[in-house]
């Protein structure tokens, strides 16, 4: 029976998950991270050296590397993983190219930069069922905080069936991802939420793909669907879709940027590939100006690597 691995990066308030199977050494990663710090500019492989220990120490097999969606607020740590595992497809949901068209605007990226999904090894479709070695999951559409964003569904686990929701629900105490980013849409999310996670059998397992740890309590990450129904604070089952559309909308117009905004979507479009180097080997991002209106005073126009920290 397969068994569910928990990485935390306190830096992103990011959570990466292995899910592996111990009696076949089958294991698919979820949603990893390669380590940025934006004041130097820098990368390193902390966070991703901490899986392949654990797939090395254990002996398993990588047989999947997962994406919930293109990441906002950290670089993804798939390419890096593919260089251990190089047999590991990369997947993600199959409306990525409707954010690659997006941002390959707002980033004015050669016209050779392919916006069809190409630098992916499978575009998944809604409702998809995926084999994975002895693994196998659905993938659901959850579009709302960007159009392409899925949640993976695994069922016969040790402890329940789990959904791996990326940044569609947070824990119940932080509500759901914001809906403000291009592309995004607090109505697709209503309906994401209320048709495609709530209809799910009330015990099923959702694990977010971030903790805030609002107030400073301990990690959490995992919540059933009947308690998100019943205490989720932005989305309760009985909240109407006007109500919440609403009340998204207010919230997001308060939240500042996110502060890897820019430098991570940048690579996470790209399969989470680093921009190509110069002939002296150096690596450069692309940072645009002035791509979003100001706000008015006081306020901020684009969330912030914080969505729901706070109630």
């Amino acid at each position: 029976m397969a068994t569910i691995e928990t990485f935390f990066d306190p830096r992103t308030h990011t959570l990466t998950y292995v899910v592996f199977d111990a009696a076949t050494g089958d294991a698919v990663v979820i949603d990893p991270v390669l380590d940025y710090d934006p004041a130097s500019s820098s990368t390193w492989t902390e966070s991703v050296d901490q899986v392949r220990t654990f797939l090395s120490e254990r002996g398993l097999t990588l047989r999947m590397i997962l994406e919930t969606h293109a990441h906002a607020d950290h670089l993804s740590g798939a390419r890096l993983l593919q260089q251990t595992f190089p047999d590991a497809p990369l997947g993600i949901g199959a409306r990525i190219t409707e954010v690659q068209r997006l941002f390959k605007q707002i980033y004015g990226l050669p016209d050779s930069f392919p916006t069809d999904g190409q630098q992916f090894d499978r575009l998944f479709a809604d409702r998809e069922e995926v084999q994975a070695g002895a693994l196998r999951f659905e993938v659901i559409a959850t579009p709302g905080h960007t159009p392409a964003d899925v949640a993976y569904r695994f069922t016969g686990l040790d402890g329940g069936d789990a959904l791996f929701c990326g940044d569609v629900l947070f824990m119940p105490d932080s509500g759901t991802g914001r809906c403000d980013f291009p592309g995004g849409s607090a109505t697709d999310m209503y309906r994401s939420i209320t048709d495609r996670v709530y209809t799910l059998p009330p015990d099923t397992r959702v694990f977010t793909g971030h903790d805030y740890q609002p107030g400073g309590r301990p990690l959490a990450f995992e919540a059933t669907v009947e308690t998100h129904r019943a205490e989720n604070k932005a989305l309760p089952a009985d909240r109407s879709e006007r109500d919440f559309v609403a009340w998204r909308e207010a919230r997001d117009a308060t939240l500042s940027t996110p502060k890897l905004l820019f430098q991570s979507l940048q690579v996470n479009i790209d399969a989470g590939a680093l921009p190509a180097a110069d002939d002296e080997g150096r690596r450069y991002l692309r940072i645009p100006l002035n791509v979003f209106r100001l706000p008015p005073e006081g306020e901020v126009a684009l969330g912030d690597a914080r969505p729901d920290a706070t109630p």
